[in-house]
């Protein structure tokens, strides 16, 4: 094992390969506040590289209801029992990764899901935590509550697939970070759909060989997006290029928003993969809850992501957010429109920071009901 430096757990950890951060990393931001899971992303995703045979239920990108929502079944709360409790002093974290907890003989801790645990996509969805009254309404932090998360390959720093290959078969692309498998040398052991903790890569079952997100590749090459970001109607998700630590961009948008504000956050960072897809926390649901799902931080990042409003820069780079199909390599916020820069420097989107809208009254007197206001 060699000394690896984890910035997301605020610590160097044991990691069987030497340090080799790429020379620009693939990153993405998704905004849980805005996603309706209408599946959109899902259905791009898989309509563009899973429709073959064996890929039944493949799913590169899915979104699953939170708290109870899980492809495949479970795949968090399983893990969880095995690394056991850990606990986070000063933002640095005080347990053990997958890496670290390693059974003797294997380089990462995980497991390998049944068959019938990829049966139910869907599973969970659309189920709350606790139940309604009727007549309630919803105002702040809920005590009855549900959100939907996206999710993808993280193409982590330290990918867990990457480490537990027998055949050095996965391997990270030194210009983007973009994690891939070799299917030429994939002998389809599972030794990576087992170590990858957010269970985001798959067996083909016909082709016997492991597969999972490419991060649109093809797309990224040409200065685009990829599908699931270009396809979101939610206007959730943005994706970039992260620079290495210490070496940050306030114009890069993903920097901006990922190591200035921490808005963003990563996904189970205890994991020790240090992934890059960051989420902005749900403004309405218990920070308990958020707490073990995105590390420290949320508090701030839920305040930070209020504050846009009346924070200009801020409010530029969050409506980057679905705006353009082109890669955002720097942003700018002028004084009446947030605009974004190619990787060639020219403008690709500008935005308008206000729009006109009309609010309705928080309480209808003539039919006295509470109604909610999207501004």
């Amino acid at each position: 094992m060699s000394k690896v430096k984890n910035w997301q757990l605020g610590r160097e950890m044991d990691y069987p390969y030497e340090d080799a951060r790429p020379k620009r990393q693939l990153a993405y931001i998704f905004d849980t506040n805005k996603c309706i899971a209408c599946q959109t992303c899902s259905v791009a995703c898989k309509t563009t590289w899973t429709s073959g045979k064996g890929q039944e239920s493949v799913f590169y990108n899915n979104v699953e209801t939170k708290p109870y929502g899980f492809y495949p079944q479970a795949w968090d709360v399983k893990l969880h029992e095995k690394l056991g409790a850990g606990s986070w002093q000063d933002k640095e974290f005080k347990g053990k990764t997958i890496f670290e907890a390693a059974p003797a003989g294997e380089r990462a801790l995980g497991y390998l899901p049944e068959e019938d645990e990829y049966a139910s996509p869907n599973i969970g969805e659309d189920v709350i935590a606790g139940e309604v009254n009727k007549g309630a309404f919803f105002q702040g932090i809920h005590k009855t509550w549900m959100f939907y998360l996206a999710r993808i390959c993280n193409h982590c720093t330290y990918p867990g697939c990457l480490s537990a290959c027998p055949r050095k078969a996965i391997y990270k692309r030194p210009e983007d970070g973009i994690v891939l498998i070799d299917q030429s040398r994939c002998r389809g052991y599972r030794e990576c759909v087992k170590a990858c903790p957010y269970k985001k890569v798959y067996y083909n079952m016909v082709t016997r060989v492991s597969e999972k997100c490419i991060g649109c590749y093809p797309l990224i090459e040409k200065g685009e997006q990829p599908q699931c970001v270009k396809t979101c109607i939610g206007k959730i998700r943005l994706q970039g290029f992260l620079s290495k630590p210490g070496e940050e961009r306030e114009d890069n948008p993903i920097d901006y928003l990922v190591h200035t504000r921490k808005v963003a956050l990563p996904l189970y960072p205890q994991y020790g993969t240090e992934p890059n897809v960051y989420y902005i926390p749900p403004v309405h649901v218990p920070r308990d809850f958020l707490g073990q799902m995105f590390g420290p931080g949320v508090e701030q990042a839920i305040a930070t992501y209020r504050s846009a409003p009346t924070d200009q820069k801020l409010l530029a780079a969050m409506l980057l957010f679905g705006n353009t199909p082109r890669t955002l390599h720097r942003f700018a916020a002028e004084k009446t429109d947030a605009v974004g820069y190619d990787a060639d420097d020219k403008e690709a989107v500008r935005v308008p920071y206000t729009e006109p809208f009309f609010e309705r009254d928080f309480f209808d007197k003539k039919r006295k009901v509470y109604r909610l206001n999207v501004t």
